[in-house]
């Protein structure tokens, strides 16, 4: 092999990566993601087995595209078992929790559902709700909570607490 193969390898090479990295850099706003954090759980108390728990998160698109909300879902891991589905508390009902438990506290934000929308490079603070067949004890004691939101098109973002 010449020593003028490999200079031209090697250029070759390099405009490939070049190509690469300019395609890759100029569609990253197409990709459709959502980051956040969750800012509070409270937890509500319904018998020694079942409880309800609210989250108050920080969602941010820093996408290109438009997030669609399609489906929301709170996901438990207890302290000891296997992750948990909570049952998805509807908007109205949240509305009612809050007006007639006051041990929740205030109600700081409006609850995310179904068909709301996330502008592109918009933040939004919202809240969630779901049921646990969990006591209060377990729910306090537990290593993580994660907040999984579906877009119409599929892609689903996680928000877990810190």
């Amino acid at each position: 092999m010449s020593r003028t193969f490999w200079s031209f390898l090697g250029i070759g090479l390099a405009v490939v990566a070049i190509v690469v990295a300019i395609t890759v850099w100029g569609t990253k706003g197409a990709h459709l993601q959502l980051d956040g954090k969750i800012l509070k759980v409270r937890v509500l108390s319904l018998n020694p087995n079942a409880s309800i728990v609210v989250v108050d998160f920080r969602a941010k698109n820093p996408s290109d595209v438009l997030f669609m909300v399609k489906n929301v879902t709170l996901v438990l891991t207890p302290a000891h078992g296997d992750p948990v589905e909570g049952t998805t508390i509807s908007k109205a009902d949240i509305e009612n929790v809050f007006k007639y438990e006051k041990l929740l506290g205030d109600k700081y934000n409006d609850v995310l559902s179904i068909r709301d929308r996330i502008e592109p490079h918009q933040s939004v603070d919202r809240m969630a709700g779901a049921r646990f067949e969990l006591g209060e004890a377990a729910i306090d004691a537990r290593k993580s909570i994660k907040l999984q939101i579906e877009d119409m098109d599929g892609a689903i973002a996680e928000i877990g607490e810190k």
